[in-house]
């Protein structure tokens, strides 16, 4: 059963102004957000292998300190994909979020 809300509704029964989406931006809950991306945008390709995002054409090389390659296999781990594509994932969504694209 879903269920519809009018957030309008319930802002101002709050007294309350909505003033946009509220997104998670790291910790437990950024991993989540994550996961969910997961979930919803990869697919196995046809010939089989590594679930991946089919929109994904292009394949460079990106050098990263050792550190932050650490920070993202400890990301991957908590979402079930590997480093480099939770890399490719935090990369759109920091390029969307600075040319003002959501």
């Amino acid at each position: 059963m879903v269920t519809n809300l009018d957030m309008d509704q319930i802002a101002k029964g709050l007294g309350a102004q909505r003033r946009g989406r509220v997104s998670a931006k790291g910790g437990y809950f950024g991993a989540l957000q994550l996961a969910a991306e997961v979930t919803a945008r990869f697919r196995v390709p046809e010939g089989g292998g590594r679930a991946t995002d089919p929109s994904w054409t292009e394949q460079r090389l990106v050098r990263l300190s050792p550190r932050t390659f650490q920070r993202l296999e400890k990301l991957a781990n908590r979402t079930n994909v590997t480093p480099m594509q939770a890399a490719a994932l935090l990369l759109e969504k920091a390029v969307d979020k600075a040319v003002g694209e959501q």
